[in-house]
């Protein structure tokens, strides 16, 4: 506790608390911007000098983005696919970076290797042959389309293996010892060890497919397809945009990152003590 008071006293910490002040104000001034902004009237966003707060609070703006576009249709295809794209995703990851950590078959130092360099692969390079396949197999337009060219990421199964070596291979030993199979193994000793790491992964692979913009723009032309990144859009116009209406349509597509990452923040935050990850 003294050790702790004396930290806390020095007169050298100040500097560094302002350094990170400073930083925290400049990522969360556009986050509060965005949702001020979103209450704000035509006249209040383009005021000179800026106005900070509006000088009437209403929902008008909500309620425009439901009238100009058919938002909840977008927003089911962005939960719907991210849900299933995340669920494939870390259930692919899981079962690799087992494999590659804890099981011996020929090949394996080849295979980590070759995981290792597709993250290498820019994804643009990579976007017309997948198309190509898609549409040699019927799933332009579909869902089926959308979600399954996403479904595999070098980044999560390398995320999930730093957890899963760090699983001592004796206590699989004994486990197996005791008759449990590859799987057993796998279900009752792996992933409870490594629960932070996979919610980690989780969280990380649903931001990218929520987020995801080319890919769903490319292999879709039904409106009815279009997931939320690119229903928002549609709200740009050529002659002039509503700017208040855009920042209400970003605040309700922040909503459901802002709930998955309050519900795994705790996961989060030990994942980086852990692992160190940025």
């Amino acid at each position: 506790m003294a050790k702790q008071k004396k930290l806390r006293k020095d007169p050298t910490n100040v500097p560094g608390s302002i350094v990170i002040l400073i930083g925290s104000f400049i990522m969360i001034f556009p986050f509060v911007w965005m949702i001020l902004s979103a209450f704000k009237t035509p006249g209040d966003v383009y005021a000179y000098p800026p106005k900070w707060l509006p000088s009437q609070w209403n929902l008008d703006n909500f309620k425009a983005v439901f009238d100009l576009i058919p938002f909840w249709t977008y927003y089911g295809n962005s939960i719907f696919t991210s849900v299933v794209q995340t669920f494939l995703q870390i259930s692919i990851s899981i079962l690799a970076a087992y494999a590659l950590t804890k099981l011996r078959f020929p090949g394996r130092n080849f295979m980590y290797k070759f995981l290792q360099s597709s993250m290498f692969v820019p994804t643009v390079v990579t976007i017309i042959p997948t198309f190509l396949i898609i549409s040699k197999m019927g799933l332009v337009n579909t869902y089926a389309g959308i979600i399954l060219p996403q479904i595999m990421s070098a980044f999560t199964t390398m995320l999930i293996m730093s957890f899963f070596v760090s699983v001592p291979n004796e206590l699989l030993e004994a486990a197996r010892i005791d008759g449990c199979g590859y799987m057993g193994c796998l279900f009752k000793i792996m992933l409870p060890s490594s629960v932070s790491g996979i919610t980690t992964a989780a969280l990380f692979s649903f931001l990218g497919h929520w987020k995801s913009y080319q890919w769903p723009l490319i292999v879709t032309n039904s409106t009815k397809l279009r997931t939320l990144p690119i229903g928002l859009k549609y709200l740009v116009q050529e002659s002039s945009s509503e700017y208040q209406v855009m920042m209400a349509a970003a605040v309700l597509t922040v909503v459901p990152v802002l709930i998955v990452y309050s519900i795994y923040e705790k996961q989060l935050v030990k994942s980086i003590t852990l692992t160190g990850i940025k």
